[in-house]
């Protein structure tokens, strides 16, 4: 045997090359794929400083998808919408070690404030730092004192984390990441520093990774004002977790019942150790012992079970087909799927809080509703925009060489909101541009006798029609929602066939309140039509918030949610105005919960209200149901007409040097 290559100092010289070697490649490492959850099975752990439960990480069945979803590439933005003790903080903590060890991408998290930056580094990060090996390998400036280990960054091989406060926009210049986390976004200021929300200034440090994502996560606040539900509100599906009933296995989404419900969470008067779960299906009842076991045979799903999530985390839809993955996925969750707080406790902290509620003392109130019920506080039921100040908000709209009034170049798609009365129809036209901005192109007032075949013939004619864009782009309607109730029913369903089963859709309103905006059928009913229900309260909450959506000082490419109208006093005059603000909101109390609900004074028209409210349900049946995704139509327009304009420019630059060359060599 040869003995061993050693140097003067007795080090073997090709051990010493070898390390040096692995040592140099170790940033070109590329281990096997894994996902989130895989990946905090294996490597996270629970440090004492930010957790009861302290040890090697166990996944609890509700954070598998989500944490998947986190990890897949096709995701681009999760909003996980919670209360508190559900695991979103540990599983951002996670995906922070995963992205920086497993997929070396830069990273940023954004807290409200700068000491809430400083207790999460140093409560959270830290602690993951030193207990999980994995990460704390790839971190060389771990336990120094060095400028890339601060309460700022933390430099990695291959990568960077940056912990930075929101309320200054200095923070979210300057940096290039492909993850932005938002801790707690409903504890943002809406306006950050006059520059625009935190969420609108931290994805633009996105904008040239490959595989940007976007993760928001919150605790809800007030109605109207919330960021984590406006989030929500804009993912492409919304998701719950459905458990099985142990007596009658029908899955459904855990419900908060209280006092007098049918079903949901109940106990008896003043005893909340005789808590207990009803099923909504078989009204059978089962206590939280039962919790552990339904969550393992959970599932994600949209309320209408036309997307879901199965245990390979692929998405599918209601024939089990497998689909493309949604850019913007929405969870929603709350205590009752909690391991960490039992219903006894739930309920106990409800009859607190109503105890103080009935001296007017609403704090604790809102409290239990925000950060154990997961819901928004409603609690300000007047609108605050007067019908004048909206009508003096109409605009000019383009206008072609004939004075025709054009559609707006930022509009992409179109809809239209109809409603039958016994002697007319009323219906508008609305036109959508990126985060739901959107442009009234029309309204219009078809009066005759709607027994006869003729006035339907006439309405086909009408709501065929196509329509100009500014650029000169011919838009088509997308999709049409028509009120089906009360007024010629039988005819609507039959105009429907005519017309086209899923682009004329018949509506009926939802009796009960929490509905959402929409809930399209997973087939025909018995008429032959796809009857979809329009939640008229949450519809109206959208519609209502946008209205006092304020346009911007200057002028600026987009803004979300914004509504616009144009200078037509035939068409939007002062009466559609006060049509569109007719309604009035209301407080309710029912099965021992607080809501609002909206409800048409006595001897006012509100047809205009109802149109535009069908025009929404009809947007949100092509985004939920058949996969439109308009903020990227929205997006890929804006980058054409900036291209237009830039050879525009070009052009005229061109013309002018031309004709200097002329007149020089005259």
């Amino acid at each position: 045997m040869q003995p061993a290559n050693r140097n003067s100092h007795g080090i073997n010289s090709t051990e010493a090359i070898d390390a040096s070697v692995k040592s140099g490649l170790a940033g070109l490492f590329k281990p096997e794929p894994m996902k989130l959850s895989e990946w905090a099975e294996e490597h996270y752990y629970l440090s004492p400083e930010s957790s009861s439960e302290v040890g090697t990480w166990e996944t609890i069945p509700y954070q598998k998808a989500i944490m998947n979803c986190i990890s897949n590439d096709d995701v681009r933005k999760i909003t996980w919408m919670k209360s508190a003790r559900t695991g979103y903080t540990k599983v951002i903590v996670a995906a922070m070690g995963y992205f920086a060890e497993h997929k070396k991408r830069n990273q940023v998290i954004y807290q409200p404030t700068d000491d809430d930056r400083d207790a999460f580094v140093k409560d959270e990060i830290e602690p993951m730092l030193r207990d999980v090996p994995s990460v704390q390998s790839i971190f060389p400036f771990f336990d120094k004192k060095h400028k890339n280990n601060t309460l700022q960054k933390k430099t990695f091989l291959g990568s960077q984390l940056h912990m930075l406060g929101g309320k200054s926009p200095r923070n979210f210049r300057r940096i290039t990441v492909d993850v932005a986390y938002y801790d707690e976004l409903a504890g943002f200021d809406h306006d950050i520093g006059g520059e625009g929300s935190a969420t609108s200034l931290g994805d633009t440090r996105l904008t040239t990774s490959s595989f940007p994502k976007s993760i928001r996560g919150s605790t809800p606040k007030t109605s109207g004002t919330c960021q984590i539900e406006q989030s929500l509100n804009e993912a492409d599906v919304v998701l719950f977790y459905h458990v099985p009933c142990p007596h009658c296995n029908e899955m459904q989404y855990l419900k908060w019942g209280g006092k007098g419900a049918e079903f949901g969470i109940r106990w008896e008067e003043g005893k909340p150790k005789t808590a207990h779960y009803i099923c909504e299906h078989c009204k059978d009842s089962f206590g939280y012992e039962h919790l552990a076991d339904m969550l393992e045979q959970g599932r994600w799903q949209n309320e209408e079970g036309t997307v879901w999530i199965d245990d390979d985390d692929l998405f599918r839809d209601d024939e089990s087909r497998v689909i493309d993955a949604p850019s913007h996925v929405g969870f929603r969750l709350w205590a009752a799927y909690s391991i960490f707080m039992t219903w006894e406790d739930l309920a106990a902290e409800s009859l607190s809080a109503s105890k103080d509620a009935k001296r007017g003392e609403l704090g604790k109130l809102k409290s239990f509703v925000n950060t154990r019920l997961g819901e928004v506080w409603k609690d300000d039921p007047d609108i605050k925009v007067d019908y004048q100040v909206l009508y003096n908000r109409r605009e000019h709209y383009p206008k072609s060489p004939s004075n025709k009034i054009l559609v707006p170049n930022d509009v992409v798609y179109i809809t239209i909101g109809g409603d039958t009365q016994d002697d007319r129809f009323e219906w508008e036209v609305v036109g959508w541009g990126a985060g739901e901005e959107s442009w009234s192109l029309d309204y219009q007032v078809l009066i005759g006798d709607l027994s006869q075949p003729v006035i339907w013939n006439v309405l086909a004619e009408k709501l065929r029609t196509t329509f100009t864009r500014a650029d000169g782009t011919i838009l088509d309607v997308g999709r049409i929602g028509w009120d089906s109730q009360g007024h010629f029913t039988s005819e609507v369903y039959e105009f429907s066939k005519k017309m086209g089963l899923t682009w004329f859709l018949p509506l009926k309103g939802a009796n009960q309140h929490g509905k959402p905006i929409v809930e399209y059928p997973r087939k025909r009913n018995a008429k032959g039509v796809f009857l979809t229900f329009v939640g008229g309260d949450a519809a109206k909450e959208v519609i209502y918030q946008r209205l006092n959506i304020s346009p911007p000082d200057q002028s600026v490419s987009s803004v979300p949610g914004l509504c616009h109208w144009p200078i037509s006093d035939e068409t939007h005059g002062e009466n559609y105005f006060r049509q569109l603000l007719a309604e009035k909101k209301v407080l309710k109390f029912t099965q021992g919960k607080r809501y609002y609900t909206y409800e048409c004074p006595k001897g006012k028209r509100n047809e205009v209200l109802d149109c535009r409210q069908y025009a929404l349900a009809a947007l949100r049946v092509s985004k939920q149901h058949f996969g439109f995704n308009l903020d990227q139509v929205a997006y890929e327009n804006r980058q054409r007409l900036i291209g237009q304009q830039v050879a525009n420019e070009k052009s005229i630059d061109d013309s002018i040097f031309d004709l200097g060359k002329a007149l020089g060599a005259g």
